[in-house]
C-alpha cells in the first residue's frame, strides 16, 4: 500500500551480495515452492470463509510463505548478504538485522558522474513511491511531465540548471478521492501511464494514456483475512468501482493540461458493445490498459490488458486480473480499432490445469500476468517482427507480431521463482539488434532486503525460438567510504526498477543501460561485451529530503514512512546526454562525460518528436 502524501502520520510504506548467496536463495525458493519437483497440489475445495466471487483463483491449496526465521538470512562473514529464500508480501514493516544501519543514510555517493542540478520538495515529488515521465518540445522549449494518477507536474527543463514548474495538478483538496471532481480533474479522471509520439496524420503530438485498476487499494490487503481469497466484501467493493477501463487518446497542442484535446476514450472491457462509446455509469470489467502503452506514432498500438474478469489467474492478494496483450489499429487516432488479443495458457478461468503447473500456484503472493505492454525492439512498420512479454510469475514470452492482427507465440521461458517482490516486470530490449541480448528484471517490494534478490537476467535471444538465461548483471556494491559492504545495510528497498522507457528522446547508446536501483541510486551498466558486464558509473542520492513546509507532516520534516522507496526511476535524454534521477524527495540531473558523452545543459539541437529505435 502506498501512503498518500495528504495523510500525515500513517505507517511507513516500502516498495519496493554475493552471487553464491543469491544462488542459494534462489535454489531454496524453488524447493520451497515446488517440493520434490512436483507441481502444486490442486485445492480440494474452497476453504471456509473464502471469496465467493467466481473469478478468484482457488486452484491450488494455500501455500502462502510463512514469515522467515531472522537467523536464516542476513550479513555473512565475507560481507555479503544472504537473502531469505521466500517471504510473504510485507511492504509495511521494517525487518532489521545485525549490521543494518539504525537510521536512513543522509549521505550520497557517486562514481564517474556529475550532479548538474538538484530540485527538492513537493513540487518535484508528485508521489513518494513511483512516478511516470514523458518529454515534449513546444516552441523551442523542452518540457518534462512527471505524474502518478491525480498528482501531476509539468516542468520547463530547457535550461537544466534552472528548471521551472509550469503546472501542478493534484487532488489534495479532496483527500485524493478519484470519485470526486476538483479544479484539476473530473470525477474518475486522472493521469495514467502514457506514451507521447508525433503523429504524421495530425501533424501533432498524440498522447495515449492508460486507465487501469488501481493497484494500491484500501478494499483489500495482503494479510490473510483481508486479501481477495478471504474477503468477499472487499472483492465486491473493488468490482463495483466506476470509471473507464482502457485508454484515452489526446492531441497535445501545448505543454499544460488545458492544451489536451480528447480524441477518443476507448474501453478494453470486452463486454461493451462499442469500445468507443462505452457505458461509464456502471462498473467496467477487466484491468484496463496497464502501464506504458507501446506506440511509435504510426499504425500499431500494443497494450497489456485483461479484457474481462475471467482473466483472473493470479496469486497477488490485491490484484483481481491476469493481463494478456492486445494490438490496436491507430491509423486514425480518433478511432482506434481492436485487432487481436493474446494470452498465455493458464491465465484465464477454465485453464486451471495449465495454471496448476506453475510452481507459484497457491502461494497467495505472486503477480501473474502482464506488468506492462509488450517490449518491442523495432516497430512493425520499420520491419520489426518480435515482441517480448514480461508476465510476472508467468515468466518471459516471445511473440511474433509481424502481423499485428494475428499475434503468435514463438517461445516461452520460465524464470526462477523470486517470492515475494515483483517478478518479470521489465525487459530492456535496447541491445537486442546489436547483441541479441535482452535484460529481464523484477523489482523489490519490501525494505531491508526481506525477500529474494531481484537479479537482472541476461537473456540470449539471438534465436528467439530458444531464449535462455546466460548470466546476470553485476550486483551493485557500496563504496568503501560508506562504511557498508552491501546495500541491504543502507535501509530501504534494494534492487532494480527499470531503465527508463522507450519514450526517452534521442537514440539509446549502444552498450549502456541505466537502472534506477532504489537505495543504490542510479547504476550505469556497460554491456558492450555481454560476457563481461560491469558497472561503470553510479549516483546514489541521500535517502530523504530536508525539512520544508511542503512535506505532509506537522513540522515540515520529511515523513519517515516515505524513506524506503528512494531512487525509483531514471529518465535519460540521450540527445542531451542528461540522466534525470527520480527519487522520493525530488529530482537530480546528472551527466557522465565518459559514459554518456558531453552534456548539453541548454536548448536541444532539435525537438524531440518520436521515439528512435536505430
Amino acid at each position: 500500500m502506498r501512503v498518500p502524501r495528504f495523510l500525515p502520520g500513517l505507517p511507513r510504506s516500502g516498495r519496493s551480495g554475493a552471487f553464491a548467496a543469491a544462488a542459494v536463495a534462489a535454489a531454496t525458493t524453488a524447493a520451497l515452492l515446488a517440493p520434490s519437483g512436483a507441481a502444486p497440489r490442486p485445492a480440494a475445495a474452497a476453504p471456509a470463509g473464502s471469496a465467493t466471487d467466481p473469478n478468484i483463483p482457488l486452484v491450488c491449496e494455500n501455500r502462502r510463505p510463512e514469515p522467515v526465521d531472522p537467523g536464516s538470512y542476513g550479513m555473512q562473514l565475507d560481507g555479503s548478504f544472504l537473502h531469505p529464500a521466500a517471504t510473504p508480501v510485507d511492504e509495511e514493516n521494517p525487518h532489521p538485522f545485525p549490521g543494518r544501519r539504525d537510521d536512513y543514510d543522509s549521505r550520497s555517493y557517486s562514481k564517474n558522474v556529475k550532479v548538474e542540478a538538484a530540485y527538492e520538495g513537493a513540487d518535484f515529488t508528485p508521489d513518494f513511491f513511483h512516478t511516470w515521465q514523458n518529454i515534449v518540445d513546444f516552441g523551442g522549449r523542452r518540457y518534462m511531465f512527471q505524474y502518478d494518477r491525480s498528482e501531476g507536474r509539468v516542468y520547463d527543463i530547457t535550461d537544466v540548471k534552472n528548471v521551472k514548474v509550469v503546472e501542478r495538478m493534484s487532488r489534495d483538496d479532496v483527500g485524493g478521492d478519484e470519485s470526486k471532481a476538483n479544479g484539476s480533474w473530473a470525477a474518475y479522471d486522472y493521469w495514467g501511464a502514457t506514451t507521447i509520439q508525433w503523429n504524421a496524420r495530425l501533424n501533432a503530438y498524440v498522447m495515449v494514456m492508460s486507465f487501469e485498476d488501481k493497484r494500491q487499494i484500501s478494499e483489500l490487503g495482503s494479510e490473510p483475512g483481508t486479501d481477495k481469497f478471504d474477503n468477499p466484501a472487499g472483492v465486491a467493493a473493488v468490482r463495483a468501482k466506476q470509471g473507464l477501463k482502457g485508454f484515452k487518446v489526446f492531441r497535445l497542442d501545448g505543454p499544460t493540461k488545458k492544451d489536451w484535446k480528447l480524441l477518443a476514450a476507448v474501453s478494453t472491457d470486452s463486454t461493451q458493445a462499442d469500445p468507443l462509446n462505452s457505458d461509464l455509469s456502471k462498473p467496467q470489467q477487466g484491468s484496463g490498459s496497464l502501464d506504458v502503452p507501446f506506440w511509435d506514432g504510426g499504425k500499431y498500438l500494443f497494450i497489456g490488458v485483461a479484457p474481462n474478469d475471467s482473466y483472473s489467474n493470479t496469486e497477488y492478494p490485491t490484484n483481481l486480473h491476469s493481463a494478456g496483450y492486445q494490438s490496436w489499429d491507430m491509423s486514425d487516432p480518433a478511432h482506434p480499432r481492436l485487432l487481436d488479443t493474446w494470452h498465455l495458457e493458464g491465465q484465464v478461468k477454465g485453464e486451471e490445469a495449465a495454471y496448476a503447473k506453475n510452481p507459484r500456484c497457491g502461494n497467495r503472493t505472486s503477480w501473474m500476468g502482464a506488468r506492462m505492454a509488450l517490449f518491442i525492439p523495432k516497430p512493425v512498420e520499420q520491419g520489426g517482427r518480435y515482441a517480448f512479454a514480461a508476465q510476472g510469475g508467468f515468466g518471459l514470452t516471445v511473440l511474433d507480431i509481424s502481423d499485428p492482427a494475428h499475434m503468435k507465440q514463438v517461445s516461452h521461458l520460465d524464470l526462477p521463482p523470486s517470492v515475494s517482490g515483483t517478478e518479470g516486470d521489465n525487459i530492456d530490449v535496447s541491445q537486442f539488434d546489436k547483441t541479441g541480448m535482452v535484460y529481464v528484471s523484477g523489482y523489490p517490494l519490501t525494505e531491508d532486503c526481506y525477500e529474494p534478490y531481484k537479479p537482472i537476467y541476461q537473456i540470449d535471444a539471438r534465436d528467439p525460438a530458444k531464449p535462455r538465461i546466460v548470466g546476470q548483471l553485476p550486483r551493485p556494491t557500496p563504496p568503501k567510504t560508506s562504511g557498508m559492504t552491501d546495500y541491504c545495510q543502507r535501509r530501504g528497498s534494494f534492487g532494480p526498477k527499470r531503465t527508463g522507457y522507450y519514450t526517452n528522446p534521442g537514440t539509446h547508446d549502444a552498450g549502456t543501460l541505466v537502472y534506477g536501483f532504489y537505495n543504490a541510486g542510479a547504476q550505469f551498466f556497460d554491456v558492450k561485451n555481454p560476457a563481461e558486464p560491469e558497472i561503470e558509473a553510479y549516483f546514489v542520492p541521500k535517502a530523504y529530503g530536508t525539512e520544508t513546509k511542503d512535506w505532509p507532516t506537522a513540522d515540515g520534516s520529511f515523513p519517515d514512512w516515505a524513506m524506503g522507496n528512494q531512487t525509483h526511476g531514471v529518465y535519460v535524454e540521450w540527445d542531451r546526454n542528461i540522466a534525470w534521477v527520480l527519487t522520493n524527495h525530488g529530482i537530480y540531473a546528472i551527466s557522465s562525460r565518459d559514459v554518456l558523452g558531453k552534456p548539453n545543459l541548454g536548448k536541444p539541437n532539435r525537438p524531440f518528436r518520436s521515439s528512435q529505435f536505430t
